[in-house]
């Protein structure tokens, strides 16, 4: 049978025994804690135990067994005296009052190894104590314990030494070692007293010059001593300083060379703390330049060259007119756009991360001299030209160049700031100077055109080609870009700018005689103004209708403005729809005659001379008054109203119509041909008038023969018995009392007639029967004996004589 199979076994017969244990002892023992002379248990029993015996006996020892025993009130308890690091089998017995054992159990557990004790204790490093330390027998680690205060810490070590981390600088400790095996930890040994060493310094370096380094540092707390050693790289050589200062220069140093500074702390016991090591290279040391080459290209340069230094890592090379080159690898730098004609000198700096060095000792160049900034040419007479150009400084000589469009060259070599040459006109010459030094010649030039006047043009016509526009045209000439073309007169001049020999000069003012002239211009010189000007005059300017009156029925003068010079014709012209009239004048107006009523003209006027003719004025409308109506006829209709009528006219849209008087006035305003008029006086002379209006609002006033109105119908109508039985008609006359009366009684048995004579308010009727009912009308009649037909009837009722009724009223009849 193989070991794995056995182990099984093993494995279930424990776990069966364990379940028969627990259910016929129905009792529990474990182990709480374990030191290396003391085991304490937890238990629980059965009821009605009254005490417990527990005993712990050597498992592989022949020491012997220890004994305890507890009231059954207890449940846990701790055996004492036990041999360190050993296996004991652990029995508790539950009894009861006849020390019967009611049940037990049993546990295994090995004891914690022996105490062991500290050597000694020390600090290297201000966060941490090292403690040396007796391994003792069966411990498989160490727990070191470091207390202060409320501070407390373990750490956990396999051997001595061992080392407490994580505390605080220049604190005091006490340190404590337990063992470890697989049953728990021992007792803590005797404590030991240790304290932490002081921080390192923080050390700054700086190197402020390239045999120098500055160290400087924050006070350490509780250090009374510091101490400094530099060493440079690559050397065994150390120099070590102490100082009580928080800061040191070393000096005496080689340039761009590294050095590392280590630096430590001593507190008031004599003991070194920590130590921190930086490392400072110096600056490095001042380069020396070796040449300095002018570059020529599309813009001058410097290439300056230095010999290396140690340490450096980059170059700078500074022109005294503050331009600068750099460089990384390389022992020379480019410095572009040099300015030209410059007497400079520059330096060379190197650096490194400690900072610049000292800039080398300066060296001297001089650069080609600068092209003359200003070029031109004067020309104090035609044809006689000079080129001039500012001096230049650090120059040696001159040399000029002058090109004309056609190709002739002509050049001039002097120390002079002037160049004589002929120039001829219409042509463009291209002029540079080029200045010289010992360093040779300027590697550039401005180049500067200058075009001579152009010649003035020959072959001028002007005609004109509308009533304000002048053509002007002429021959090219050479060297002309741009042909100024102007139209003066007495503060006004007309521009026309244009690059072909023609030009339309419009907008002039009419009736005036302008000076044309023609310039030809060049860009860069400008413009001829010495040419021939030549006269011509525009077109008459047009006149302006002022007003038009009406002299009579069909004349209307036209008055209009004369803009023009005396000699000036005017024509006015009224076109109408069929027809069109014509007059014309020198003088400010004219009349059209034979106009017809009713009718409607464009009136326009326009000027001629012996330059042309101007264009016609604005046109404006002459509406001639509507015509008269052939008739009109006055009908009264009542005593207060008439209807007249009249015949249609043309041009008329609209008529008011008026009958005056001395009593008052009627009047109506309409579109028929027809008006019904109210409050008209009776017997009374009315004059009629009516006025014809046309669409626009003219108005012919036209007059006709007067209209009298009707006499008045009399008033106060009364109806009388006589003491003859006959009747008496009696009224109250209106108006003047110069017409004849008529009266007429209606009745049912007879009718009855009476005419009173003129001045007579009163007619007599002898009645044929009585008993009757009338009806009465009483009515003027005119001098033509025609009776007034719209005066109102009465009625009466007349009883017979000797009757009790009397005559009485009856309301105005309507028939």
């Amino acid at each position: 049978m193989g070991a794995t199979q056995i182990t099984m076994l093993k494995l279930l017969l424990l776990l069966t025994i364990a379940e028969i244990c627990a259910a016929e002892n129905d009792m529990t023992l474990s182990v709480f804690t374990v030191t290396s002379k003391t085991m304490t248990v937890q238990w629980s029993g059965p009821p009605g135990a009254s005490s417990y015996k527990i005993t712990a006996t050597p498992k592989n020892s022949s020491k012997y067994p220890v004994f305890a025993q507890f009231s059954g009130y207890f449940v846990m308890g701790s055996i004492n005296s036990l041999s360190p690091n050993t296996l004991y089998t652990v029995r508790i017995e539950a009894m009861d009052n006849a020390l019967n054992v009611l049940s037990s159990a049993l546990t295994e557990e090995t004891t914690a190894p022996e105490v062991p004790a500290i050597i000694q204790a020390y600090s290297k490093h201000s966060d941490s104590i090292t403690v040396e330390f007796t391994e003792v027998s069966g411990a498989t680690g160490y727990i070191l314990r470091a207390e202060s205060g409320d501070f407390f810490f373990e750490t956990e070590v396999s051997s001595t030494p061992g080392t407490v981390l994580l505390l605080q600088p220049l604190t005091n400790y006490m340190i404590s070692v337990m063992s470890v095996n697989s049953g728990g930890r021992s007792q803590p040994s005797y404590p030991f007293k240790a304290k932490t060493v002081v921080i390192a310094p923080q050390l700054n370096t700086t190197s402020p010059t390239n045999d120098t380094i500055l160290v400087n540092w924050p006070a350490v707390q509780q250090a009374v001593l510091y101490t400094l050693c530099i060493i440079r790289e690559g050397s065994s050589t150390r120099i070590k300083v102490n100082t009580t200062d928080t800061m040191v220069t070393f000096d005496g140093l080689e340039g761009g060379t590294r050095y590392c500074i280590k630096g430590t702390a001593w507190d008031t016991d004599g003991r070194t703390g920590d130590d921190l090591t930086v490392c400072q290279i110096t600056r490095p040391t001042s380069p020396d330049v070796s040449f300095v080459q002018l570059t020529q290209g599309r813009s001058l340069g410097l290439t300056v060259y230095w010999v290396p230094v140690q340490g450096a890592e980059d170059y700078i090379a500074l022109t005294s007119d503050g331009e600068n080159c750099t460089s990384t690898a390389n022992s020379y730098c480019f410095i572009v756009n040099v300015e030209c004609g410059q007497n400079h000198s520059l330096t060379v700096t190197a650096f490194n991360k400690a900072g610049p060095s000292s800039p080398s000792n300066p060296a001297e160049y001089i650069t080609y001299p600068c092209p003359p900034e200003n070029i031109w040419v004067e020309e104090p007479e035609a044809g006689n030209c000079s080129l001039v150009w500012d001096k230049v400084q650090l120059v040696e000589y001159y040399i000029a160049f002058i090109k004309r469009d056609d190709g002739t060259e002509h050049s001039c070599n002097t120390t002079e700031t002037t160049c004589q040459f002929f120039c001829m006109c219409g042509h463009t010459y291209l002029t540079t100077v080029f200045p010289y030094n010992q360093a040779g010649s300027s590697p550039s030039s401005h180049v500067r055109n200058y075009t001579t006047i152009p010649c003035c043009p020959q072959n001028v016509t002007v005609q004109l080609v509308s009533t304000e526009t002048l053509e002007v045209m002429w021959s090219p000439v050479a060297g002309a870009e741009l042909y100024e073309t102007t139209a003066e007169q007495t503060n006004d001049v007309v521009h026309c700018n244009d690059t072909a020999p023609v030009c339309a000069l419009s907008d002039l003012r009419c009736n005036t005689a302008y000076s044309v002239t023609v310039t030809p211009c060049s860009e860069s010189r400008g413009c001829n103004r010495t040419c021939t000007p030549h006269t011509h005059e525009t077109a008459p300017c047009s006149p302006e209708i002022l007003n038009m009156t009406q002299t009579n029925n069909a004349t209307y003068r036209v008055h209009i403005t004369t803009p023009n010079t005396p000699n000036t014709n005017y024509q006015i012209t009224a076109t109408g729809r069929y027809d069109t009239h014509t007059c014309h004048t020198r003088n400010s107006s004219c009349e059209l005659t034979q106009l017809p009523c009713g009718s409607i003209y464009d009136v326009t006027a326009l000027a001629t001379t012996a330059v042309g003719r101007s264009l016609p004025g604005y046109s404006k409308s002459l509406e001639t008054g509507p015509c008269c109506p052939a008739f009109v006829n006055v009908t009264q209709v009542t005593q207060a109203m008439t209807n007249v009528t009249w015949s249609p006219s043309h041009g008329a849209r609209s008529y008011i119509t008026s009958l005056t008087s001395s009593k008052g006035h009627a009047k109506c305003h309409t579109m028929d041909t027809h008006c019904l008029m109210g409050c008209i006086t009776c017997s009374t002379n009315y004059s009629v008038h009516l006025e014809a209006i046309s669409s626009t609002g003219h108005k012919s006033e036209c007059q006709y023969h007067g209209f009298s109105s009707s006499p008045c119908c009399p008033s106060g109508i009364k109806l009388y018995r006589t003491a003859n039985n006959s009747l008496r008609v009696y009224w109250r006359s209106l108006g003047p009392q110069i017409h004849n009366h008529s009266v007429e009684l209606y009745g049912t048995g007879a009718n009855y007639t009476c005419i009173a004579a003129a001045g007579r308010t009163h007619c007599d009727i002898q009645e044929d029967s009585c008993g009757d009912v009338y009806t009465v009308v009483v009515a003027p009649v005119t001098q033509n004996r025609i009776k007034v037909q719209f005066c109102q009837p009465r009625k009466y009722s007349v009883p017979c004589p000797g009757s009790n009724a009397v005559i009485s009223r009856g309301r105005r009849s309507l028939d």
